[in-house]
């Protein structure tokens, strides 16, 4: 049985002439996963000054590892992990110690991209994504994609009715994403163990989004897709970062439920688009209200307006709620769709126009 201990040993066999030893013996290799069904992924951590003229070693680790018994696919990705020196100039690659400086902003054959991101976790946010991907699909004639950027609890193979997808590749070793319910859907949950944790630093996640926006086939050659949807992790870190500076990004929605907590991290996330010159979209507010299925009687349970309070505040467009329901969590779970107030696909879809 494929195992860790053979991958380690093949990938001694390649060596880092800057290193003066193998990549296994240098510990430039991290975050090694391995699929039941013989898929790999690891990290190679270089030095960022050395990133560009480290592509052959990148390939001749994959050509390595692809050569023992029972492996079907090898995944390997670059990372840059060093420290900058202290003093390097503003203007010197080498000040960027997530190694990221060297990947040039994308361009991607997708007319709109459009965040739903969230200050906290639990509110709904994938779900919230997954639902708004599936409408505009089934409501227009757009073109629509939904990338899972949550690399630390991808949730849309599951929302997606897609768990136990293994992508397939093009020719130029592009992934192909799979189609449920009319959206074009990726995530790292395809090629990771559903079961194991994704041990991961914050440049390795960096690594990761930069390349689920770039080596996936969004659109066959001279096409374009309409709208991407992109369910980002909670908080405001590194994958927000990377979205910000490397992407062509059309704005963001903020979900939240209407709990005071929740509001608060929400403003963080406001703040953080704003900073970023991502421009705001609006605010959902999920888990509403709820209604009981027995007697129909209307409880708030997380409080009730507070996001669209927010948004006033903030000056920027409450596009709807959505309530909390039994229903609604069952299709999700379910990986099917569910019913969400059209005004809130109405109110998003007039803001990208």
């Amino acid at each position: 049985m494929l195992n860790q201990k053979d991958i380690l040993k093949a990938l001694e066999s390649v060596k880092d002439p800057s290193a003066g030893q193998d990549i296994v013996s240098a510990g430039m290799v991290s975050g090694m996963q391995i699929n039941a069904d013989g898929q790999v992924l690891f990290m190679i951590e270089v030095d960022p000054k050395a990133g560009p003229e480290m592509e052959p070693l990148r390939q001749q680790a994959e050509s390595a590892v692809a050569k023992l018994k029972d492996v079907q696919k090898v995944t390997a990705v670059l990372t840059a992990e060093k420290a900058a020196p202290e003093k390097a100039p503003a203007n010197d690659r080498s000040s960027d110690p997530h190694g990221m400086g060297k990947n040039p902003r994308l361009e991607l054959p997708i007319k709109k991209i459009i965040a739903v991101a969230s200050g906290k976790g639990g509110v709904g946010k994938s779900t919230v994504a997954a639902a708004i991907a599936k409408k505009l699909a089934k409501n227009s004639q757009l073109k629509v994609g939904l990338l899972d950027a949550d690399i630390y609890g991808p949730s849309q193979p599951k929302l997606m009715g897609l768990e136990g997808h293994k992508p397939e590749f093009t020719d130029e070793k592009k992934i192909i994403p799979p189609v449920s319910y009319g959206v074009k859907t990726m995530s790292i949950g395809f090629m990771v163990d559903e079961a194991k944790a994704l041990i991961w630093r914050g440049p390795m996640v960096q690594t990761a989004v930069y390349q689920l926006f770039r080596d996936v086939q969004w659109a066959d050659e001279g096409e374009e897709l309409d709208v991407l949807i992109v369910d980002m992790p909670p908080g405001t870190g590194d994958a927000q970062l990377t979205l910000a500076q490397k992407v062509p990004v059309t704005g963001a929605i903020i979900v939240s439920t209407p709990q005071d907590i929740a509001l608060a991290d929400a403003r963080k996330a406001y703040e953080m688009f704003k900073t970023t010159n991502v421009p705001i979209l609006g605010i959902i507010e999920n888990m509403s209200t709820h209604v009981c299925t027995n007697c129909g009687h209307e409880e708030h349970i997380f409080g009730h307006g507070g996001a669209r309070a927010e948004a006033e505040k903030l000056g920027v467009p409450f596009l709807g709620e959505i309530p909390l329901s039994a229903d609604i969590r069952a299709k999700a779970d379910g990986g099917e769709p569910f019913e969400i107030d059209e005004t809130i696909i109405t109110a998003l879809t007039n803001s990208i126009k």
